[in-house]
């Protein structure tokens, strides 16, 4: 398993030089040496196609991956990245459900600020700016060393007639 995660971070290393379809393809070579259910390989063959702009094709192996039992690190990364992948495909409120779902579940989750701001933007896509920003402000609030008190206050009376 070494090596073979070695070969796949020496591809994402290089994923720019190589191109999306060169990416996918050095991936997908990869990913035929592991068996078809195998949770690591269907999270990264997702990823490629995410990165090649492919996320229709992306999101039924995001969601193989997480139901073949992904294991931390990347069961947390393919949570956020199916939700951008469903915010790309216009599905604003399921990407949203299934951060609201993941925050809920692991508030404390290294990602859990990842997924707020992904979520923000899944506000926003649904019309939602002052739910939005509020969320993005509510992510940012607990990193700030001074003003975290005044920017929560400022965040909870946002509204969207403001």
């Amino acid at each position: 398993m070494d090596d073979w995660r070695q070969r796949v971070d020496a591809v994402w290393a290089e994923a720019e030089e190589l191109g999306e379809q060169g990416t996918v393809d050095a991936i997908d070579a990869l990913v035929a040496e592991r068996t078809a259910d195998d949770p690591i390989a269907l999270f990264e063959s997702a990823g490629s196609r995410d990165f090649a702009g492919r996320e229709a094709e992306a999101e039924p192996l995001y969601r193989a991956a997480l139901a073949n039992g992904l294991a931390e690190p990347e069961r947390g990364q393919a949570i956020v990245q199916l939700a951008s992948t469903l915010r790309n495909l216009d599905r604003a409120d399921e990407s949203l459900a299934l951060l609201r779902d993941f925050l809920l579940a692991e508030p404390g989750h290294p990602l859990a600020d990842a997924a707020r701001a992904f979520a923000a933007l899944a506000l926003f896509d649904g019309g939602l700016h002052a739910d939005a920003l509020r969320e993005a402000l509510d992510a940012l609030a607990p990193h700030l060393p001074q003003y975290r008190r005044s920017v929560e206050a400022y965040a909870a009376a946002l509204d969207d007639d403001h």
